[in-house]
């Protein structure tokens, strides 16, 4: 979500909503993307709830108030960035930061138009779960997680602390705070958002003790109560440079992003994507919809349609 910025060399994975196989962004796109003269959207959907959320009630809006026919693909974040410059997608509903992608394309480029807050902030830290916390309240400080390095051991760290991660596309500082701060940890990953949920549910129901690199907004908080460590404070330019990393992530106010032709000729359909803006409640409600609950996105989207008439009716052009 860093959770959400990924590799550059990350695969482009494009899943097309008819179902089709997996394919090389650079070299395919939705037969829906940028199409003349018809009445289509394309969304980029990252692997994320949350992200999924933006997409479902921006898609249900499309195809059920404005009549479009709405296709979404599947795609790292960076490469998306790249698909999005090339037309091949129309837009972004939810970008973390990525300010060289931004700089060549938005401001010298000029191939992707910002398309304004999504009224969502981020933010990814390092949680204990909230039990834990309340046992012991001075391991939400950084400078004391070493005093409980073998508490948070498993068999996949090595005789260190767990850091638990979740996939190793998604571009952290993880490793290097650890280096840095001089933690007697390991960055141990997950695999993916769905497999780290499930190890957090698997320690929570046991009533383990674990560290893990986590992220707001996300509807687990609601269902398995964890609290933040104090990492070094963030400041401007701490992290910019990857290897020498020692403090906290940002609070990152989530941003849209447009194809700049799209932004243009989109018609109302650009009009909603850029008058898009809910809160991080509302997100929450419809990932849990989707992630816990098992409704399909269109199912979930319906729903929180029909009870916030009050929000998304002011979205439409």
């Amino acid at each position: 979500m860093r959770r959400k910025r990924m590799t550059a060399a990350a695969l482009a994975v494009l899943v097309l909503t008819a179902g089709c196989g997996a394919a090389d962004m650079t070299k395919q796109a939705s037969p829906f993307a940028n199409a003349q003269g018809a009445k289509t959207v394309t969304l980029s959907v990252q692997s994320w709830v949350g992200a999924q959320a933006n997409v479902a009630v921006a898609q249900y809006l499309l195809e059920h108030e404005l009549g479009y026919r709405v296709d979404t693909v599947q795609v790292d974040e960076v490469p998306a960035w790249d698909a999005l410059s090339q037309g091949r997608v129309d837009a972004i509903l939810e970008d973390w930061g990525h300010p060289e992608q931004e700089q060549r394309y938005v401001d010298d480029k000029k191939t992707i138009t910002r398309g304004g807050d999504l009224g969502v902030t981020g933010h990814i830290g390092w949680y204990v779960p909230t039990y834990f916390a309340k046992q012991h309240p001075d391991v939400t400080n950084w400078k004391n997680l070493n005093k409980y390095a073998d508490q948070f051991r498993t068999p996949e760290s090595g005789g260190k602390g767990q850091l638990m991660d979740g996939s190793p596309s998604y571009v952290t500082n993880d490793k290097a705070l650890v280096k840095n701060l001089k933690l007697d940890y390991q960055v141990v990953f997950a695999g993916s958002e769905a497999a780290q949920i499930t190890q957090i549910k698997q320690f929570a129901k046991e009533k383990k003790p674990f560290l893990t690199y986590w992220y707001s907004p996300q509807w687990l908080f609601k269902k398995v109560p964890m609290t933040e460590v104090k990492l070094p404070a963030y400041q401007e330019d701490c992290d910019a440079d990857p290897a020498k990393v020692a403090c906290a992530y940002p609070h990152t106010p989530l941003q849209k992003y447009l194809n700049t032709d799209f932004a243009r000729d989109g018609g109302k359909a650009a009009a909603l994507l850029k008058n898009f803006k809910w809160t991080t409640e509302d997100q929450n409600e419809v990932s849990l919809m989707i992630a816990e609950q098992k409704l399909t996105p269109e199912e979930a989207a319906k729903k929180w349609v029909d009870s916030h008439e009050s929000t998304w009716r002011s979205w439409l052009p």
